[in-house]
């Protein structure tokens, strides 16, 4: 089975997100606060390196009508760089609408306001890797 990573990549913090090791199912890992390319870089090859991921896949911002703005455009450059650092494969995912799902998502179970916005990053990881694994799952069935 195959071990995915996915990551919710924004200019302040990046949302990470691990599926479990027969690639069903997907949770919230943790929140990388963006210090540096190098620096971010590196944590999350130590993610990939720890639990032996075997993809990554990265939610591309794209705008309502499906173009590419500048926010996808960042994203991509941040991805070439860290494939320069990686053998793992990465795939982009269509990610419109996920932080506001994870928003919604975390306003029904929010209890405390304390990792806010943070948390919702995370959690917005796990919604484009699980839309992936969905996907992925059913065209093998």
């Amino acid at each position: 089975m195959t071990r995915s990573l996915g990551l919710d990549v924004g200019d302040k913090r990046i949302g990470v997100a691990l599926s479990d090791p027969q690639g069903l199912l997907a949770s919230p890992f943790t929140i990388i606060s963006r210090r540096d390319e190098t620096a971010d870089i590196k944590a999350i090859t130590d993610i990939v390196s720890q639990h032996q991921v075997e993809q990554i896949i990265v939610g591309l911002p794209r705008s309502m009508d499906g173009s590419l703005g500048q926010q996808a455009e960042k994203v991509k450059t941040f991805i070439q760089s860290l494939c320069r650092h990686t053998d793992v494969p990465v795939k982009f995912r269509d990610e419109r609408l996920t932080t506001v799902s994870a928003k919604r998502l975390m306003r029904a179970v929010r209890t405390k306001k304390a990792k806010g916005k943070a948390q919702d990053d995370a959690i917005a990881a796990a919604l484009i890797l699980q839309g992936y694994l969905d996907e992925t799952h059913e065209a093998r069935l």
